[in-house]
């Protein structure tokens, strides 16, 4: 399909059509796929300082690199945007919460539980830390349901 051409001059001017006209899917493609390795590497080494003591561990950082694939192919192919980003998106998003729910009942097993829940936030799993993989995962998820840019 052929897009109309915009006669606008300058990359600005053609950026604010772009997001009044939400045609964001490969500059969404190309956050998503960043922000999958940047937060592959921190959950890496977090995971490594607690000596990958659970092996579900794993699972986000080989995420990682599967949502920077997917992103990138995102970016360069629509039709990697339509049907790879959005089952990396997905998996990534449902990780997140995983990972929300264990280190929920991390906190929990610390010594006093909930009851110490300040100290226990502070120094147990980090409690939003995998809310930030569901996010870039939203991220891919949003990408592959707007339309290109032009």
């Amino acid at each position: 399909m052929r897009r109309p051409q915009v006669r606008t001059r300058g990359r600005p001017r053609r950026a604010a059509y772009d997001i009044r006209h939400g045609r964001l899917q490969r500059s969404l493609s190309l956050l998503t796929a960043a922000g999958s390795a940047v937060t592959a590497a921190e959950i890496f080494l977090e995971h490594d300082r607690a000596g990958f003591g659970n092996r579900v561990m794993w699972w986000p950082v080989l995420l990682g690199p599967v949502g920077l694939a997917a992103g990138i192919a995102g970016c360069t192919s629509e039709r990697a945007a339509r049907t790879a980003l959005p089952l990396a998106s997905a998996a990534i998003v449902a990780n997140g919460l995983q990972g929300t729910y264990l280190h929920v009942r991390g906190i929990a097993a610390k010594p006093g539980g909930w009851r110490m829940a300040r100290y226990n936030i502070e120094l147990g799993p980090p409690l939003f830390a995998p809310l930030l993989m569901s996010m870039v995962g939203g991220m891919g998820l949003l990408a592959s349901a707007l339309r290109r840019e032009a």
